[in-house]
């Protein structure tokens, strides 16, 4: 049987993948809930060689002021992850482009890393399955955010709303109607700098509520069940202290809120703003407002009008 990541690139030289934008935290699920989101995404090629190391040719695309330096570079250091573990006799050269801005809030970094992985996947020997690439991607999302986390590489690398712990992905069924409004205003917050908001101390109810929050949105999907998911999506542990960070929040929750939407918060580290619907056209509506309400604080901003049951990187 052939795996996943098969296919007649697998013997060839050269493999071109592509990775989607991604919901981190789903706001409930601090750096272990995300979901794909179609519409957006990251390109890599990555060609075999001879010489065991991983070089960066070229990135191209909405940013191209990264490391090229391997060992610096989130992508790169994901390769050199793999080549060492798996005790490859060759190496990679990797060719970057870049559609998801750094900084958005829609695993910009996470998007390369998996990318770049799926591609290298493709050319070995024998292809390992999506989880096993697990590991070599948190090693490369730490050079981006300094943190182990993969709220973002799960989704990517398996499609769909995954809770990714340190050492397990587990795909958590969506209904196919349930759709995501993503808007994504032109302003880059640093996830360092988002992640340096949330020092200080909580309060144990906070906790108990934001446990309670996470395991009623995960039984409502599981069920299909839309009161348990609007009961349960809202984040009263990290919101709060990222909401001042991102220009006009309130008002942007709110017009999500006011086309029925299941619950809206920050997506990843922000300053996009996500919110859950039960059908596309009520996404659709509720985005055109989000962006209004991003436009009366005098930013301009993206759309991405997607199904919350998203895909996985591909082979392309």
């Amino acid at each position: 049987m052939l795996n996943e990541d098969s296919s007649p690139l697998a013997r060839a030289d050269v493999a071109v993948a592509e990775a989607y934008a991604s919901v981190g935290n789903v706001g409930i699920g601090f750096d272990i809930l995300g979901h794909s989101v179609a519409g957006a995404g990251d390109r890599a090629e990555v060609r075999r060689i001879a010489e065991r190391e991983v070089r960066i040719a070229a990135i191209h695309g909405v940013v191209t002021d990264l490391p090229l330096a391997a060992a610096d570079n989130t992508a790169g250091a994901a390769l050199l992850s793999m080549m060492h573990a798996l005790s490859l006799p060759f190496g990679f050269e990797l060719t970057l482009h870049k559609g998801i801005a750094l900084g958005s809030g829609m695993g910009g970094s996470a998007a390369s890393c998996v990318a770049a992985l799926v591609a290298a996947n493709a050319l070995l020997d024998e292809p390992l399955p999506r989880e096993a690439l697990y590991p070599f991607a948190l090693d490369g999302e730490v050079v981006a955010s300094g943190s182990r986390h993969g709220d973002n590489l799960g989704p990517m690398l398996l499609g769909g709303l995954v809770l990714s712990t340190d050492t397990r992905l587990v795909r958590i069924p969506v209904p196919a109607a349930w759709h995501c409004a993503l808007v994504h205003p032109h302003v880059v917050l640093e996830t360092r700098r988002a992640r340096a908001a949330l020092a200080g101390h909580y309060a144990l109810g906070e906790f108990v509520a934001q446990s309670a929050h996470l395991a009623l949105v995960l039984a409502g999907c599981y069920r299909g069940d839309t009161a348990l998911v609007r009961e349960g999506l809202s984040d009263v542990l990290v919101e709060p202290r990222r909401a001042p960070l991102i220009p006009g929040f309130a008002r942007v929750k709110q017009a999500a809120l006011d086309h029925s939407a299941l619950g809206a918060s920050i997506s990843g580290a922000g300053p996009s703003v996500f919110g859950w619907f039960e059908d596309r056209a009520s996404a659709q509506a509720a985005a055109q407002s989000m962006r209004a309400a991003f436009a009366a604080t005098g930013h301009d901003s993206d759309v991405l009008v997607a199904p919350v049951d998203g895909p996985a990187a591909r082979v392309l």
